[in-house]
């Protein structure tokens, strides 16, 4: 098995440990109750994609080529205009401030994940490694749209009521 490939997927399991560890960390820090709920599925997709790496790392170290049976499963759809929050933070949207930077942190995660990703699929000499790497950008993806879709629905009453607004 190719050092890249290696290498790659020890990246990319880290990256999902990380997000594992964060989800879960926001989730059982959260007073939104939806956010709280939505973080753990974050955290169980992320704990997926691990276990979808390290069956595709055992199988190239085994037998050379990405696993025939790992699947990655079911997408959670993060969807509606408040996706990962209740609609009752804004009640409160001067206080979220742990969600507000927990949703900040994870954007951030998603968008470094997004471009490893990207990047050893560039490079993947084969089409399956590639094809799988190409399977779990489109996954992050999905996690990265919905946290900046529920960020920029809240960013602006967020700062104005936290007294970051210039007005």
């Amino acid at each position: 098995m190719p050092n890249e490939i290696i290498a790659a997927l020890r990246d990319a399991m880290k990256n999902e440990m990380d997000g594992y560890h964060f989800y879960l960390m926001a989730a059982e820090t959260m007073k939104d109750s939806k956010g709280k709920e939505l973080f753990k599925i974050l955290a169980e997709e992320e704990l997926m994609h691990l276990k979808f790496l390290e069956a595709n790392y055992k199988s190239l170290h085994d037998t050379g080529k990405i696993s025939p049976t790992a699947k990655l499963g079911d997408k959670h759809l993060f969807d509606g205009e408040n996706p990962l929050f209740s609609d009752s933070i804004r009640d409160r949207i001067g206080d979220a401030h742990f969600e507000m930077t927990a949703l900040s942190i994870a954007i951030n995660l998603e968008l470094n994940t997004i471009k490893h990703y990207k990047g050893y699929a560039n490079h993947a000499n084969d089409p399956e490694v590639r094809k799988f790497l190409e399977e779990l950008v489109e996954w992050e993806t999905g996690h990265y749209d919905a946290l900046l879709k529920q960020d920029e629905a809240l960013k602006e009453e967020y700062w104005e009521a936290a007294g970051f607004a210039p007005y």
